[in-house]
């Protein structure tokens, strides 16, 4: 009787400790997926947090990610327009729209890539006295590189080209990230989680 009690507690335990690994394991996908629903672009969040390296345990750690997630498709954009830009002009195209339009995004795009920059180095270095003034400058700064990206695709508007299309799709794409990073990074701030001040 004694053994099978045993057995029946060892089993209890082993039950209780599978659910309790379990639950801890989901609670950063259970923290991505309550943050990115109302994200302005709810899938395209839930895709890009969920499959983001690093657990994101905390809204601090979330709005890095998703700050990271922007920087890094920013940054691909950003080599991507300079050598489609040093194509068109060694081409010598005679579409001047086309070049201007480029030369222009390749200048926001680089501008969009500093700021994201400088909020990502900001949300490393939070501290409890002056968080709210650090979370204005980095709100400040992801919209900026937001403005960036929208301008960059204003400027295609009326140009009639081959590249356009595929410039298009690849900043709306950073746009829709940096869109749901302003939010991650606005819901942080409306959340007021202090980092613990290291002694």
């Amino acid at each position: 009787m004694l053994r099978l009690c045993s057995l029946i507690t060892l089993f209890l335990l082993l039950t209780c400790s599978a659910a309790g690994s379990k639950h801890g394991h989901d609670e950063p996908h259970d923290l991505v997926r309550s943050s990115c629903a109302h994200a302005s672009y709810p899938a395209v969040c839930l895709r890009t947090l969920s499959s983001y390296k690093g657990a994101a345990e905390t809204p601090r750690d979330l709005a890095q990610a998703a700050v990271n997630v922007s920087l890094s498709r920013a940054s691909k954009v950003s080599a991507y327009l300079s050598q489609v830009s040093s194509n068109v002009n060694k081409g010598k195209s005679t579409n001047k729209r086309e070049r201007l339009a480029l030369s222009d995004c390749v200048e926001q795009i680089s501008d969009s890539v500093e700021d994201l920059s400088k909020t990502l180095n900001e949300l490393k270095h939070l501290k409890g006295d002056t968080f709210s003034w650090q979370m204005s400058n980095a709100e400040t700064w992801v919209s900026s590189a937001l403005t960036d990206e929208d301008t960059c695709l204003d400027g295609f508007e009326d140009v009639d080209s081959k590249v356009k299309s595929d410039v298009k799709r690849k900043i709306s794409n950073v746009a829709r990230v940096t869109s749901n990073a302003l939010y991650m990074l606005t819901r942080l701030d409306e959340n007021r989680e202090r980092p613990r001040l290291m002694p």
